[in-house]
Parts: structure tokens; sequence; C-alpha cells
């Protein structure tokens, strides 16, 4: 058995802090007082690892893993290197830059790390101080002689006071030589330097002080049941860590209301599992559907609480106690009994076999809904359970019927069934006035009601009744069904064009189709995404007010999440859909990584498959071709398995300059399991892409994964045989995140026996996420700056150009917002070199509460910052203190979460 470190036991909580916050967690080991000198060598050791995978350790963090003990330190280390490596995909192949850490260091080991601190300052003016996180040209950071920590001016005056004697080093005490600076013109230095690019700042470790297990759960279980939209994948891991170290007592922390049905169900069925008898009493409150009693006995019986096909396919239900069967049929029975009966139609099989648990008849007396609404399910005679007497005044939208036996038996008309027929007659309004008592499915069906309306009636304007009846219920529609139904209104549409949807389930599949319907004319779209646009202001305007908000242009380019439920687990939480710019070398790496269980042989295979403009097919490289054109595109190999215990990687490198003058315009990166393995079969599959610089490719060819350089990883799972992560645009130097699965069967699969769907699928893809045509996370961002302050701040692309704007007195915040949105020519307006913006942005947030939205979390922590921030790629922002709520998209989502 693998040996915990008693410096940091690896509870799940402690990654979860790593990933999430950027903190670690020193526990027990850690003794009062001076770090122990015999851990100076150690601590080299470690900094050097750190620097060569883009961390660097704070003051703070240091002195606590200094305190340590030798071995504790030596097991936190090894602990800290292991995590950094599963986050960014290296813990595979990685192998430890000093071996037997830190017993014995090499001579070279404090070489390294100071050609790699020296590299970092020539290249990133923006580089924090390790003492105080200040950053910037102006405070003077620099490398100390000799032991290359970075101080900035002030911290560095400081040690002078604290030491009269000579300086010494806030983070190690090591003396400072004559020179307060390293030289910076070394060999090593210029060498390094080429190793890290001006975009990759190092990133800070701080320490995780009083990280109380009970109340981070509890705090962070408080942000994730909060959320009204699905959970991805790696949240819902990320919930059921937090709900192993929750407190005892779930009236302490657990809500009311938990918005996302599954997410219910999980909370409750680990509760029962933990306690029966102190959750039972909590089941009543939160089980307001009859579908929320299935979500829990899935979730109850270890399966996932989404009810999908997949889900039940081999599922083996768990009995229920029976204390718990009566508590569950007591909420079917308070519930109508015609909803009850539909709802439990909606998921037919799924019942048919949880009554076989729950035993309906058994407790007729008792709860005669549940065992009616049974009834209906299984379609038997209501007198022969000793039921007919009592439900002959069948409610809507039940029917009564008499067998030829003279028994009663019940039958459900459905509400969809009501709706569709009022719209197969074009009678808008009567599917209004039933779909009002429902106001998600409304606004899921709003392009619907247009398009009906624009057949039926085109020359009429709105129709009254869904005039009338939006605006009550666009207050209380979730974000989600809110946000879909505005990207699908504002775009403009054309007769015949191709329409891409997503089925819900467990992998990401999309399928499209020609839409020859009704093209709904911007008189009826128009004003739907007005009201649209003014519930959006109100739900942000609803939170206090800020002093000042800054945004990035780039969030543009980042769809708000969507099918988040198939989403793989990635690095960086790039929504579907979104547009990013590729890192500024020539050349880039695509990587794939798969291992196979002991007893199975999975060939694992990565392609490329290179269009022109018009999407036709002009090349690919994979295990067929290894090189494409003049060496362009150039594969590692084929590897046929993947044994455990380091499996098996795939390389492709991408020269983008040399395929676009070749003719390739896009190039679509595809992963295909050859032999018809699903990915969910596997121990470990992800995949993922490198930024490669071309003067460094004899240095690659020693080390061809470098855990620093990866700029993206997903996690490939699920029942599926390939996989798209992403289209590059060779020309626009961009590329699309997909995330998508495409259906194969047969096995054999390569890019020229797919080469026509991918195509066709990628242009699909393409022109779906077209910009317009899915609301953004600049759309959210101007609307929650507009309506919660009076001046924003808005960064260009370049990070180059700062555009002020601020709301005039009288000005309306719609109009406010428009300007903004739109990006209209601003009040005032600022040039200058990228530093000089970042150094003015920390200057204007110093003191202020403020909401800041970046694509890269590059802005230092000014003093006195509060408020929220959400940024998609980590950076020196990350060190701000508790006092700024960190926001992931999904959480600038929930910010818009209804009142009612």
């Amino acid at each position: 058995m693998k040996k915990q470190s008693t410096a940091t036991p690896d509870t799940g909580l402690d990654a979860y802090l790593l990933r999430r916050h950027g903190t670690v967690v020193v526990a027990a080991g850690a003794a009062p007082g001076e770090p122990d000198p015999s851990n100076a060598s150690g601590l080299i050791a470690l900094e050097a690892d750190l620097a060569q995978r883009g961390f660097l350790l704070t003051g703070p963090l240091r002195a606590a893993l200094g305190r340590l003990r030798p071995a504790a330190l030596a097991d936190a280390g090894a602990e800290l290197l292991r995590r950094i490596d599963a986050l960014l995909g290296a813990d595979r192949k990685h192998q430890p830059l000093f071996r037997r850490f830190p017993e014995t260091v090499p001579a070279h080991a404090h070489a390294t790390y100071s050609a790699h601190i020296r590299a970092f300052l020539l290249n990133q003016p923006n580089q924090p101080c390790s003492w105080c996180d200040r950053t910037g040209v102006e405070v003077g950071i620099g490398a100390l002689a000799p032991c290359a920590h970075l101080l900035c001016d002030d911290c560095y005056q400081d040690a002078e006071a604290l030491w009269p004697r000579g300086a010494r080093c806030l983070l190690c005490s090591t003396p400072v030589d004559g020179e307060r600076h390293l030289p910076l013109d070394a060999k090593a230095v210029r060498n390094a330097a080429r190793e890290h690019p001006r975009d990759s700042l190092l990133r800070p470790l701080r320490l995780a002080e009083g990280a109380d297990p009970a109340a981070v759960a509890a705090a962070e279980l408080a942000r994730l049941l909060g959320r009204r939209t699905p959970l991805d994948p790696q949240d819902r891991e990320d919930l059921a860590l937090l709900l192993d170290h929750a407190p005892a007592d779930p009236a302490d922390w657990l809500p009311v209301d938990i918005p996302v049905r599954e997410s219910r169900a999980s909370v409750l069925a680990a509760l029962l599992h933990r306690d029966q008898a102190t959750a039972r009493p909590l089941l009543a409150d939160r089980l307001t559907t009859a579908t929320d009693v299935l979500r829990l006995i899935w979730a109850w019986s270890g399966a996932e609480p989404d009810l999908l096909p997949a889900t039940a396919k081999g599922l083996r239900l768990r009995n229920l106690p029976r204390p718990l069967r009566r508590e569950l049929l007591a909420a079917l029975d308070a519930l109508p009994l015609g909803t009850l009966a539909e709802d439990l139609g909606r998921h037919r099989s799924a019942w048919l076999r949880a009554g076989e648990l729950l035993h309906p008849y058994e407790h007729r007396a008792r709860f005669p809904y549940a065992a009616a609404a049974f009834a209906v399910l299984r379609q038997s005679d209501l007198d022969l359970h000793g039921l007919g007497a009592e439900l002959r005044d069948a409610p809507a939208p039940l029917r009564v019927a008499e067998t030829p036996g003279g028994h009663t038996r019940l039958a459900v008309t459905t509400f969809a069934g009501r709706v569709e027929q009022a719209l197969a007659v074009g009678d808008v309004p009567a599917a209004v006035r039933l779909l009002t008592a429902r106001p998600g499915e409304l606004v899921r069906r709003l392009h619907h009601l247009l398009r009906v309306h624009a057949t039926w009636s085109p020359a009429e304007p709105l129709p009254a009744a869904l005039a009338g009846a939006l605006p009550g219920a666009l207050r209380k529609v979730a974000p989600g069904p809110l946000l879909g139904a505005y990207g699908r209104l504002r775009a403009p549409r054309e007769l015949g064009e191709r329409r891409l949807y997503f089925p819900r389930g467990r992998v990401s599949l999309a399928h499209a189709r020609d839409d020859w319907g009704t093209v709904v004319p911007a008189a009826l779209s128009a004003p739907v995404c007005a009201l649209i646009e003014a519930e959006l202001l109100r739900r942000a305007g609803a939170h206090e007010r800020l002093d000042l908000a800054v945004l990035d242009e780039g969030l543009a380019d980042l769809v708000v999440p969507f099918a988040e439920r198939a989403s793989a687990k990635t690095l960086v939480a790039l929504p579907r859909g979104s547009v990013q710019r590729l890192p500024d070398g020539r050349r880039v790496r695509l990587f794939l990584h798969w291992m196979q269980t002991p007893r199975q042989r999975v060939d694992l295979d990565l392609s490329v498959a290179l269009y022109d403009d018009q999407w036709r097919f002009v090349g690919l490289c994979d295990y067929t071709h290894l090189v494409h054109g003049p060496r362009a595109a150039v594969h590692s190999g084929d590897l046929t398995s993947a044994p455990p215990p380091h499996g098996a990687t795939e390389f492709v490198d991408l020269d983008l300059l040399v395929l676009a003058a070749a003719g390739a315009r896009y190039a679509v990166t595809i992963v295909f399991s050859y032999n018809d393995i699903p990915f969910e079969d596997l121990t470990d599959a992800f995949a993922g892409f490198l930024d490669l610089d071309a003067t460094e490719t004899a240095k690659y060819r020693r080390s061809s994964f470098r855990p620093k350089d990866v700029r993206q990883r997903l996690d490939l799972a699920g029942d599926a045989r390939v996989c798209v992560p992403m289209i590059v645009d060779l020309t626009q130097r961009e590329y699309v995140w997909t995330d998508l699965n495409t259906s194969a069967s047969g096995g054999f699969h390569n890019v020229w026996r797919h080469r026509d769907r991918i195509g066709v699928l990628a242009a699909d893809v393409l022109a779906h996420f077209a910009g317009g045509s899915r609301a953004t996370l600049w759309d959210l961002a101007c609307a929650t700056a507009a309506a919660r302050t009076d001046e924003v701040l808005v960064r260009g692309r370049t990070g180059t150009a700062l555009s002020a704007y601020r709301r005039a007195g009288g000005e309306p915040v719609a109009a406010f917002a428009e300007r903004l949105r739109a990006r209209h020519e601003p009040d005032d307006r600022t040039d200058g070199p990228a530093d000089d913006t970042v150094r003015l942005l920390a200057e204007r947030l110093t003191g202020a509460r403020a909401f800041t939205a970046l694509v890269h979390a590059d802005v230092p922590v000014p003093a006195g910052l509060t408020g929220a921030a959400y940024r998609l790629y980590p950076g020196p922002s990350d060190a701000a203190p508790d006092t700024v709520e960190r926001l992931t998209a999904g959480d600038l989502v929930a910010l818009f979460n209804p009142d009612e």
C-alpha cells in the first residue's frame, strides 16, 4: 500500500484546493519557529522542479514547508509534484528532475533553478514579488544573489532593516551577496529563456492557511449546490469529494432549495448512506416531483441520477429499507394524481423497475394516489387493487375508461400532447396558456411558438397572449434556458440553414440537418430578445453595487457553457464552441496518452484531417501517413497497445505556416479507437496540445512531453470511440474548442474512412458557433457591469488598448449596456504597451470593490481589492485574498439565477 505523507495527507481536498484555488495545505508536521536549516537543499530542489512546471512557491508556503521535518518535507514535496503532474497530464511519463529527493541533490540543482528564475524575470516584467505579490517594473522585481528568489525593492529594504548586519532573503534567510541581483547575461539564462515564452508567468502556489476541511467543504458545497446549471463531470467529482468532508449535521449546511435536481439526488443519497435516521426527515421538503424520487433511487443504487438509458444499462437497483420506502411513497402520494401519473410515464421503463422496490400496492390504503399512479403506469385495472371506487372522479389530465369486464382503468393525456395539439392547428394563444403554467417549457419553446405564429399569421405582430405572459415567465426561468433562447433568437437565420443538435447524453454527440421551416422574422424575435436582455439586467441589478468593472474583449469568444453533463474534464475550463488564439510559436504539438487494463488491448490513434477553405479534403496525418507535405505535419508513429504501468503516447507536430502555405485552412484533431473499444473502458486516456518552439526541435526530440508547455488537455471518457477535441483555423491562427464525439461502429477507424463525415461535422460546428449565434460570457459580463456600476474599463484583445465607458447622468441602464455590449465609441481610450495597461488596471483596482472578468489573470492583485473575479487562464490575479470571490464560467451564469 502506498505510504501517505504525514505532512499533506491525500484526502482529495488537497488536490481540490490546488486545482481550484492554487493553494497548498501543509498539515501536521510543521514546527513553530524558524525553518529547519537542513531543509535548505531540499527546498531548492523542490523549487527547481516547480519552476520547470511553471509554478512558484510564495513566501508563507515556503516557510511552512521549511518548518517540516526533513522526511516530512520529502513526502510533502513529492506529493505536491505528483498533484501538479496529474493536473497537467504528466504523471504517466514524467521522470523527476532530481532523484532520491531530497536526500541527495546534484550540484547543478541551484544553478538550474537560478537559470529558470532569471529567464522568467527577463521575459516577464509582470512576474509578482514572491513575498508581497506586487508586480511591475516600477516596484523593482529582482532575483537575489545567490538564492534567486524574486523580491521587490520594498521587500528588499525590509530585509535590510530586519538584518542590519547584512540583508538576508525573506524566504530562505540566505545572506545576500555584495550585489543584490544575480547577473542576467549568463549562458544558462539565455538557454532557459527559450523555454519560457512571454505569455507564461510562473503561477504562484499559496499556503492554504487555516484550511479546516469541514469549513472549506461547507463553503464550496454552498457554491456548487446553488448553481442553476447542470454540473460538468469535474464539478460532479468535486461534489462527491466535498460531501465526504461536509459537517456531520446536514441541517447546518444543506439548503432547502437545490436547483439542479441531479445534484439534489446525489446529496440526499450520500446523506442517506451516511445516516438514514438523520437524512430521512430531509426528504419531504426536497422531493418535489416524482422524477426527484426516481433520481434518488438511482443515486442510492450508485448510479448517476441523470436517468439516461446508458446509466440504466446494467444497473442493479439497491433494495430500499422499509422506513425509506415509506418516505418515498409518501412523497409520491403528496403530489397531484394527474401530474404524478404523467411524470411516471416520462420514464416508464425506469419506474417499472423502481416499482418492484417500492411495492406501492402493499401500502395502497395509506398512499392511494401513489398506488393508482402505478396502476396507470402498468395499465392494470384499479378495481383489482381495491382502488376503483375512490378514483372514479379522475382529476385532469386523467380520463376514466371501463374495461369489457366492468373494471375501472385510468389513462393519462400528457401536457406535451396538449401543447402539440394546439400548435398543430396554429392556435398559439392556447399553447401559451398551457405553457404559462410551466415557464421553463415556455422559454424553451419560444422559437417554435414564433415560427408557428409566422407560418399561420405572417402579417401580425407578436401575439398578445405571448407578449403578456412572457415577462412574468422570464422572471421564473433558470439562466440556462433563458440564454439558450436568447442566442437562438438574436442571430439572423436563413431558409434551409444547417441546424446542429446536441442530444442529451453522457457524451457530447452532435447531429445536424437542413432546416426548411419558416424563418422567424426580426420583427418577432427582436422584441423577445429585448425582453430577455431587460430580464438579464434586472437580475444583475439585484446584486450589490460596485465601484468599477474591468472586462476583456476576449470574453466575446467564450460561449456560455451548455450541455455541461457531457463536457469532458479539462485543464482549462474552456466552454464548448469557444474560440482561442493559438500560441505565438510556429509549431504546435498534439498529444494523446492512454493506458489499458491488464487483460485488454486498446489501440487509440491520434489523427489530423486537413481541409481547405471550402471544406474540401486535402490531406491527413495519421498512422497511415506519418508525414504530410514538406514535414508540415509529422506523426510520432503508431502504437497499437498501451500496457500498464506507463501506457502509450502518440504525438503529431503541426507546422502552422507550412500547412497554411500548402493550401490547408482547417486542421481537425481526431482521436480514434481503432479496435472499437469505448474510452470509458480504459484506465486512463487524455489528449491535448503543447506550445512547441520551432527553434527547440532537437530539445523536444529528447523530451517529447514538457508539463509546463501544456496549453490544454481533456479526458477521454464515456461510451464513445471517436473524439474531435478541436478545430484549428490555420489562417486565423485560432482554434475552436469542440469537445465533441461522433458515432462510429465496426472498428478499423481512420481519417480516410471518416473524412467526409468529419468535414461536414466540422463545418456545421463552425457555423453553429459563429459570432452572434450563441450567448457569450461577454454578454453576461456586460450585463453585470452595466447594472452594477457606472464605470467599466474594457481591455482590447491585444492588451494595448484600454477603453473606459461611463454611464451618463440619467442614461438608462439598458442604453448603457447596449453601448458597452456593442463596443461603441468609448468615453475615454488609452493606448500603450501591454505592461502599461496592466499597471494602469492595477492602480485603478486599488482599494476598489470591483467585478473583473479576464481571459488571462495577468493583473496583479492591488491592496484593498474586494468583489468578484472570473478568469480563464491562471496568473498573478489568482493570488487575490478571500475578499475576492473566485468565479467559474458556471458561477458567472449562476449570478443570473431567478429571484422567484
